[in-house]
């Protein structure tokens, strides 16, 4: 049979974003839920594989797609070691460091685990993962911390950022790799990129680590004030990560995970929600300004995107404090799926390099 097809997978924390690409055209996209009643029996993501493996090749089942016109399964990458950006075609090594968590543990480290798991079960089915959150190319001054005990690690939202950052150079008819560019992925995490003529010299730390808080994240926090509560609390290293990882940002102070909700309220006359909402977009534009300084000044346009860039009133708050700096341009949503989709199409093809992961 003529294999056309690819299958694309983006697991999130209560459902997995499936989809089905005929070469650039998207043929199918479902959300798989997971309800808590199922999902609450395993107590880390790794336990999952298995169920949302069956749970993804089910949906595909009763939706008529035909898995022996799938020539490639492409997950969303996790958390691994510093890696260049571009395509990876999944090996013992990478299911070895993903299951090992030497690099940390998050929902994303699934992508890749799955696609291998149903590369497992069509054998002539090569199965792959795109630019994983660990892409570097950090500047050597970016990995400086103060202490050298411990140095900055990138993590952040490469796929999205740099989908979204040469889609714009397309639209403005220039090449990715010739412009300074500013990059603000706005989603359940948050993170801002400097790019430097194709490469990523500078970003938050968005897994655990440091600037704007977002909707379930921290983002930095005063490191006297956070060592003295490890300490005092009583909490475990897993709690406390926990926190910081999961249970911080919007959630923390407003009681939901939804940026949308919060805008809504605002909309509503909600003030703790306005005061909340609008110190987050102080901080992201805190942290533009940081990205400004990197770049020498010199930035060709300010990118923000991510499912937050649909509220008008939140950008707006990032634009009164920045807009000065450069033209900003506003691409609400992610367009992971189809990035990942397109580069493992062009693999396939010849005309994208496949990377090794040693």
């Amino acid at each position: 049979m003529y294999k056309d097809l690819i299958l694309v997978i983006n697991p999130r924390a209560i459902f997995t974003r499936i989809a089905v690409y005929q070469h650039y055209n998207i043929l199918f996209l479902k959300d798989v839920q997971h309800p808590d009643d199922e999902i609450g029996r395993y107590s880390h993501y790794l336990e999952q594989i298995d169920y949302r493996r069956d749970k993804i090749l089910a949906e595909l089942n009763s939706n008529g797609i035909e898995m022996d016109r799938v020539m490639a399964v492409v997950g969303r990458g996790g958390l691994l070691k510093p890696v260049k950006s571009g395509i990876y075609e999944m090996n013992n090594k990478i299911v070895t460091d993903l299951k090992s968590v030497e690099y940390g543990e998050d929902v994303v480290d699934l992508g890749g685990l799955l696609a291998y798991e149903i590369g497992k079960v069509f054998p002539e089915m090569r199965s792959f993962i795109v630019d994983p959150v660990t892409v570097d190319e950090y500047h050597e001054l970016a990995r400086f911390t103060g202490h050298p005990l411990f140095e900055r690690k990138s993590a952040f939202h490469p796929l999205n950022q740099k989908a979204m950052a040469k889609r714009h150079a397309k639209a403005v008819m220039r090449e990715y790799e010739e412009m300074n560019l500013i990059v603000v992925h706005l989603g359940s995490g948050i993170s801002v990129g400097a790019h430097c003529k194709g490469l990523v010299i500078d970003a938050n730390q968005v897994l655990d680590g440091d600037a704007a808080f977002s909707p379930e994240r921290c983002g930095t926090l005063p490191v006297g004030d956070l060592v003295r509560y490890c300490y005092r609390s009583g909490k475990t290293e897993t709690e406390v990560l926990d926190m910081i990882m999961h249970k911080g940002g919007l959630y923390a102070y407003l009681g939901t995970y939804s940026a949308l909700e919060v805008d809504a309220r605002v909309n509503h006359g909600d003030k703790k929600a306005a005061l909340v909402f609008e110190a987050m977009a102080y901080q992201v534009s805190k942290e533009i300004g940081a990205m400004f300084a990197v770049l020498n000044s010199q930035v060709d346009g300010i990118i923000i995107t991510g499912g937050i860039a649909n509220s008008r009133w939140f950008v707006n708050k990032i634009i009164e404090r920045v807009g000065k700096m450069a033209p900003i341009h506003i691409y609400p949503g992610v367009v992971e799926l189809d990035s990942m989709a397109q580069i493992t199409l062009s693999a396939m093809r010849g005309d994208e390099p496949i990377l090794v992961y040693e």
